[in-house]
């Protein structure tokens, strides 16, 4: 039997996991390390906090199997980074990772070079502080002697790559995320270039996702456990992975991540350009496709929020009654009618992403009435970020996407009423896969399979996700939601000079 070895390096930590060429899930260990914040809107770590990891769960993963039957091990890793290395191979400083929102004055400086429009059109992606090459300019313009000591500037993926191969490489979706690529083509961009003064030298390899970046060096594999030699396959960004990971490889599919932040990305021949740029494209793992894609900040983080802030009369029941605090409130959402009896919620409590574009949003109850119960507040939550997630899902039927079906995962997804809603919400049928939070490490286990000539291609993927059930919509509540969801979005657009008089009070 061959092995799969895929390593998910998320933002808390990195999740490695052994699948069989099968598609069968033989175990997974996570390793998590720290995030440094600071000034507000800085968020930085350590590579070398990366490799630990990926060295620490390898070892615990290649003592289960024989290391020979390892065909080939890939990534799925954060995107939107900034990993600065010597010619050595060596970090240069600690990374600036996605959640990094420093490079205000590099947006803006991108801005009087090229047009908002032309940007978007060239990359996919609107203009802003978040990408990796505006952090890149930024290191350029207060770290000088930093940048001249970078020989390659990396995501995080692509640095452990590295240590394992000794090539300087990255992929397609990556590349996507530094907004140096030039979508259309699959090429870097000499105009992005020179709008961001970025040499071209300090650009790794290009290659696609299946490509095989190397092999594990002799002195990378006594680090691991693994053998010398094993392949090692470019693999991609989390989120690309992940799509990957629930059998969005193929169009009229759909893919929604339901963690923290909660996304809905589709698989396409052409990229979408939306002309309010509510929705942004990634390169795709499958070569010929895009991935447009739409992420609010906050899905099931403001349930989340919602839970730890609001319910801890639940929270001491269920401990006394020995389960979770989430089958408590499954009872009570179950109390309440779809439509929350008239209660909204808006859930923007970091802001907004897509499809609002607005840093200055803020979350909002309102409607509030002396008939509203425990169950309302919760269900209006679930139903506010299905009716903001389903404005991306709209952006996507307008430019012509028939859609059959979609697969949700994360944490989110866990929950029977929130899966009814959503799908209630989208009028769409829901696939709920039997693994709910291994889509992105399946993906790159995939990825790796098809890069190491395992699998022809991501038809694949079929064996590996497996539903454990589908969540069919309810015509009567696709109709209320019709109803209520032009409610939710005026909300919104009456609440904007209220978000700008909120944040001139606290800037004094």
């Amino acid at each position: 039997m061959e092995y799969l070895l895929a390593h998910d390096l998320g933002t808390s930590g990195n999740k490695a996991t052994l699948f069989s060429a099968d598609g069968r899930l033989v175990d997974s260990v996570t390793y998590h390390y720290p995030v440094c914040y600071s000034e507000g809107n800085r968020a930085e770590q350590d590579p070398e906090d990366w490799w630990r990891a990926v060295v620490r769960t390898t070892k615990a993963l290649a003592e289960k199997v024989d290391p020979k039957d390892i065909a080939a091990v890939s990534f799925s890793g954060q995107m939107m980074g900034c990993v600065c290395v010597s010619e050595a191979g060596e970090a240069v400083r600690k990374a600036l990772i996605w959640a990094d929102m420093r490079a205000v004055e590099q947006q803006r400086q991108i801005g009087e070079r090229i047009s908002a429009a032309d940007f978007y059109r060239i990359t996919g992606h609107r203009l802003s502080p978040s990408y990796g090459g505006q952090k890149l300019m930024w290191v350029k313009e207060h770290e000088p002697e930093a940048y001249k000591r970078t020989y390659k500037f990396l995501n995080a993926k692509d640095y452990i790559i590295l240590k394992m191969t000794g090539n300087f490489v990255t992929e397609y979706t990556d590349a996507s995320s530094t907004c140096l690529l030039n979508l259309d083509k699959l090429q870097w961009s000499d105009t992005l270039l020179e709008a961001m003064g970025i040499g071209r030298e300090k650009l790794p390899e290009l290659h696609p996702s299946t490509d095989v970046a190397g092999v594990v060096t002799a002195g990378a594999a006594k680090e691991l456990g693994l053998l010398s030699g094993t392949p090692v396959v470019c693999g991609g960004g989390d989120g690309v992975c992940a799509a990957i990971g629930t059998g969005c490889v193929s169009e009229g599919v759909a893919h929604s991540s339901m963690g923290t932040s909660s996304w809905i990305s589709i698989t396409s021949r052409h990229a979408i350009y939306d002309e309010q740029q509510r929705t942004f494209n990634w390169a795709h793992i499958v070569p010929g496709y895009v991935l447009p894609t739409g992420t609010m900040q906050s899905g099931g983080g403001a349930y989340g929020w919602y839970v730890d802030q609001l319910c801890g009369g639940e929270g001491a029941e269920a401990e006394k009654r020995g389960v979770s605090v989430y089958d408590i409130l499954e009872e009570e959402l179950e109390k309440s009618p779809p439509g929350s009896r008239g209660l909204l919620f808006l859930p923007y409590l970091m802001g907004e992403r897509s499809p609002r574009w607005n840093p200055d949003a803020r979350g909002a109850f309102i409607g509030i009435g002396m008939e509203h119960t425990r169950g309302d507040f919760l269900r209006a939550v679930q139903e506010g970020v299905a009716m903001n997630l389903n404005i991306v899902l709209e952006v996507f039927k307008s430019h012509g996407q028939r859609l059959r079906s979609m697969a949700v995962v994360g944490g989110g997804a866990k929950s029977r009423s929130w899966q009814q809603t959503l799908a209630d919400v989208y009028g769409l049928k829901l696939e709920i896969p039997e693994l709910l939070d291994e889509a992105a490490s399946m993906g790159a286990a995939i990825t790796a399979g098809v890069g190491a000539g395992l699998f022809k291609d991501f038809d694949a993927a079929g064996r590996f996700f497996r539903v454990d059930h589908t969540v069919e919509p309810r015509e009567e509540n696709t109709e209320l939601y019709r109803r209520l969801s032009p409610v939710f979005d005026r909300a919104y657009q009456g609440l904007l000079p209220v978000y700008e008089g909120i944040r001139s009070f606290l800037e004094g």
